[in-house]
């Protein structure tokens, strides 16, 4: 185990099989619920501007078309995606894992 207090996902580079002792902790924390975030972009304005904002209205983000964008679990960057389209809806398709600095 990696850390103080719980484990790092390289830890488990070899895979294991779901009679691992491995698998059997986290089963605990499966059904766990996250709050998951994808950021297409940020942007900074004055109050006043805010409320003369109305129907229609434009905001302009801090991101280009094409870049990538942010994806937060639970408030913290894990990982970098792109949109994608899946039938109606739309999705987010990860293309860069973030490493955390916690450890």
């Amino acid at each position: 185990m990696s850390g103080k207090d719980g484990f790092d996902l390289d830890d488990l580079e070899g895979g294991f099989d779901s009679g691992s002792s491995v698998a059997k902790d986290l089963e605990a924390v499966y059904d766990i619920p996250v709050q998951i975030s994808a950021v297409l972009g940020k942007s900074t304005m004055q109050v006043a501007q805010l409320l003369k904002l109305g129907r229609g209205a434009v905001v302009e983000l801090d991101r280009k078309v094409g870049e990538a964008i942010d994806i937060y679990v639970n408030n913290r960057l894990v990982a970098r995606g792109e949109v994608v389209v899946v039938e109606d809806r739309l999705g987010v398709t990860m293309t860069e894992i973030i490493k955390s600095d916690r450890g």
